[in-house]
């Protein structure tokens, strides 16, 4: 089972910005559709972005013109940089895998801390 390692978040103010790396411990095959999902507190975990093998992209609307998800196959790594952070975006980050027809994997790990206060 590959095991996911995401990093990078922090304290920023708002209008600051954070750059989240996510990291396999093995390949991923480009079959997989990575995807950045976030939970606030008393919340439900929400996808915040996802991009296929081909680069494809999707996102959610609170995070449109902000976040832009990309994927570096030969690191075996998918980051999220975030612009322009509002304090609604505070929240633990994970990410995960996709499979077509296997659906989500669910091979959450820690996820990293991103609050956004003054």
């Amino acid at each position: 089972q590959v095991q996911f390692v995401e990093s990078g978040g922090g304290l920023v103010q708002p209008g600051g910005s954070l750059r989240l790396s996510c990291a396999a411990s093995r390949r991923i095959s480009s079959i997989y559709v990575m995807g950045w999902y976030r939970q606030a507190p008393g919340k439900q975990r929400e996808l915040v972005a996802d991009i296929t093998g081909g680069g494809s992209t999707n996102y959610a609307d609170s995070v449109k013109g902000r976040f832009t998800i990309s994927r570096d196959k030969d690191k075996n790594t998918v980051y999220l940089q975030m612009n322009s952070l509002k304090p609604g975006d505070t929240a633990v980050y994970y990410c995960d895998a996709v499979h077509p027809l296997l659906g989500q994997r669910n091979y959450w790990g820690q996820g990293t801390q991103v609050t956004v206060s003054s």
